[in-house]
C-alpha cells in the first residue's frame, strides 16, 4: 500500500519548480476545461503540480474535490507516464464536469501526453 500514497517526490514544490515548466513545456496537452504543460526532467518519474484558481473554479469544495480527482489519478497513472514535470490549470467550466467524466479526461490526456513524449524519443533517435 505505501507504493499506492502521493509522496512529496512526485509533486512540483516551489515557484522555481513551476516557472522552470512554464518557460520551458515543449508538450501541451488540452482537455475539457484542462490544460497540462509538461516538460521533461531528469528524476526517472514524473512531478506534478496543480493550478486551480478562483478565477476558474469560484467554489473552494469544488476546487478541492477536482485538485483530489486528479492527484488520485496521478497516483494510479505514475507507473505509466514519462519522467516529465507536469503542471494542471483549470480553465473556466470544468467544475460541470462529474467524477467520472472528469476522471476519463484526465486519462485520455495521461495517454495523449505519454504518446507526444514517446513520439518525441522516438525522432529524436532516428536522427
Amino acid at each position: 500500500m505505501s507504493d499506492q500514497r502521493f509522496p512529496r517526490q512526485l509533486r512540483l514544490l516551489n515557484a522555481g519548480d513551476y516557472k522552470h515548466v512554464f518557460d520551458h513545456a515543449p508538450y501541451k496537452v488540452h482537455g475539457k476545461g484542462l490544460l497540462a504543460l509538461a516538460r521533461p526532467n531528469a528524476l526517472g518519474h514524473p512531478r506534478i503540480g496543480l493550478i486551480f484558481s478562483r478565477k476558474n473554479v469560484r467554489r473552494a469544495v469544488d476546487r478541492n474535490r477536482l485538485k483530489r480527482l486528479v492527484r488520485e489519478s496521478i497516483r494510479h497513472q505514475q507507473h505509466r507516464l514519462p519522467a516529465v514535470d507536469i503542471v494542471i490549470l483549470a480553465r473556466r467550466g470544468v467544475h460541470e464536469l462529474d467524477n467520472a467524466s472528469f476522471s476519463r479526461q484526465l486519462n485520455g490526456m495521461w495517454k495523449r501526453l505519454e504518446k507526444s513524449t514517446r513520439q518525441t524519443r522516438q525522432d529524436a533517435s532516428s536522427s
